[in-house]
């Protein structure tokens, strides 16, 4: 196993990268800093039940997160065809991005040890950050829920459900 990277914490500088999209442009968090705050949250694999749940409460809270300055974008370890049919098949409007090395997650300490009935192994884990325009974090949560998660960070960030 990896050696674990320091999780991050609000105030901390935000790891920029630039990543493919689910149509395979070349996304970077510096551009969508220019639309204002930036929601990254990390998620395990598409079209899985919880992180289709998850995607999902984004995608239905997208107007309002977008009305109050928001810019959502999602990152998993998929390739970029598995992303295009996750997007297409749940009709998620906002950006999805590959890191198939895991390398921006690393960065961010969304990977490594997991725990599951019993098994030790190195995998993504569920997590969210809100990103400043000046690159800064003003949330960092690690270990996050997909089930109720939109409404919980929607409450943290002091927004109206």
């Amino acid at each position: 196993m990896s050696q674990p990277t320091e999780r991050l914490s609000v105030g901390a500088t935000a790891p920029d990268f630039t990543l493919p999209n689910q149509d395979g442009r070349e996304v970077s968090l510096h551009q969508l800093r220019q639309q204002g705050k930036v929601i990254v949250y990390f998620y395990p694999a598409a079209s899985t039940p919880g992180c289709t749940k998850e995607a999902c409460d984004f995608r239905d809270s997208l107007s309002s997160l977008k009305a109050d300055g928001y810019t959502v974008v999602g990152l998993s370890p998929d390739p970029v065809a598995k992303l295009r049919a996750f997007a297409d098949k749940e009709g998620l409007p906002f950006e999805l991005l590959s890191d198939e090395d895991h390398a921006v997650a690393s960065a961010y300490a969304a990977w490594g040890e997991k725990k599951n009935y019993g098994r030790v192994y190195e995998g993504l884990i569920r997590s969210t950050f809100v990103v400043e325009p000046d690159g800064t974090l003003s949330l960092a949560q690690y270990n996050v829920r997909a089930t109720g998660h939109v409404a919980k960070l929607r409450r943290d960030l002091g927004l109206a459900s």
